[in-house]
């Protein structure tokens, strides 16, 4: 299994809604990609803010396994969602970070 942490320091111009719906788009992946076996994304609540680093939000998608996560990487919808949330956070790719961990 992999899991597909993605940290977000978006805009502070950048409103409940609009997070709500980036995030419901990528669940929605999960009725296209048959590997994606789990979403989760909200808001981090770490208490550890000298570490935050700006990262006050986040998601993770869990996949079956690399080739499952391979898929998603190039599939024509993910990379639409992903724009999107590149024209939303600071920055632009440099308020995205992306870390995978294999279980």
């Amino acid at each position: 299994m992999i899991r597909h942490f993605v940290l977000l320091r978006f805009l502070d111009s950048v409103d409940v809604e609009t997070k709500a719906s980036i995030y419901s788009d990528l669940r929605g992946l999960r009725d296209r990609l048959p590997g994606i076996v789990g979403f989760h994304a909200g808001p981090n609540v770490s208490v550890e803010t000298e570490l935050i680093r700006g990262n006050a939000d986040a998601f993770w998608v869990d996949f079956a396994d690399s080739a499952a996560r391979d898929a998603y990487l190039v599939d024509a919808r993910h990379r639409e969602i992903g724009a999107r949330i590149v024209a939303n956070t600071v920055g632009g790719a440099d308020g995205v970070t992306v870390v995978d961990i294999e279980f």
